[in-house]
């Protein structure tokens, strides 16, 4: 048998790849009727409106506008979903021009967890729930510093991992990964001073970047020098020496090494 003839014209330019990242399918939702949180959900419905509800990877997802996120996390917490475990968002703004703000609660008796979803448009506020659930305090400064969303009613609202006079917000999608002019100059300007960044020099923000001739922070195999000596493009292989500190080892010479068999 001879294989299907396929046509090879110009099969070398073909792009096989619709994107240059891998896209992981769908997770398949499933109705919450006949599910463990049916009742859950005819409960809530009587006092909520819920823009979508369903069952994804054993999560009762359901979405509510944000002037109900108080509400919603209230009722809940009275069905039993008495634990805060996390709050964030997700930027869409390039897209939605807003981010999904999402809550995610767990009922101990039950073993059930339920994550709240909603939608807040970009400069737009939404409320804080930390008078429900204190544990929602640092997740919610931790919102308003990486993703610039304002939580009105919050006890404490300011950055939580950035320092206060940081510009910008770093989970955006928008924001530079290697800083912005600010950014750069930030610690030369707070520990030395402005007047010192000539020099320093600026800040290297490229996680990826290694310099392997700079000997004050980067040490290369077979080149090692001394820290701020100038690198030797020699290679050469380095001795143990032990001046001092444990005493049985004294001056080991490669050429004198020995491979044991067996433990004396």
């Amino acid at each position: 048998m001879m294989r299907k003839y396929s046509d090879k014209k110009n099969a070398q330019l073909k792009n096989y790849y619709e994107d240059r990242f891998y896209h992981a399918p769908h997770t398949q939702k499933l109705p919450v009727e006949k599910s463990v949180f049916e009742e859950f959900e005819l409960l809530l419905k009587q006092e909520l409106e819920l823009k979508a509800s369903f069952v994804e990877l054993d999560f009762w997802v359901i979405e509510i506008q944000k002037e109900d996120n108080l509400k919603a996390l209230t009722l809940l917490k009275g069905l039993g979903f008495e634990v805060f475990t996390e709050a964030s968002a997700i930027d869409f703004v390039a897209t939605k021009k807003g981010f999904e703000l999402f809550y995610q609660l767990l009922n101990l008796k039950q073993k059930l967890r339920v994550r709240v979803k909603t939608f807040v448009g970009v400069k737009e506020k939404v409320q804080s729930v930390v008078s429900v659930f204190k544990g929602a305090n640092w997740s919610e400064r931790e919102i308003y510093d990486m993703f610039g969303i304002f939580i009105v009613g919050h006890p404490n609202l300011k950055r939580l991992l950035m320092p206060d006079d940081w510009f910008g917000h770093p989970f955006l999608k928008s924001y530079p990964l290697q800083g912005d002019e600010f950014a750069k100059w930030y610690e030369i300007d707070k520990i030395f001073g402005k007047e010192y960044r000539e020099v320093v020099g600026e800040e290297q923000r490229d996680p990826g970047f290694a310099d392997d001739k700079d000997t004050l922070n980067f040490s290369r195999l077979y080149h090692e020098t001394q820290k701020g000596a100038l690198q030797s493009e020699k290679s050469f292989k380095q001795e143990y020496q032990e001046e001092s500190g444990v005493a049985f080892v004294k001056k080991v010479k490669r050429n004198q090494a020995k491979i044991l068999d067996k433990r004396r």
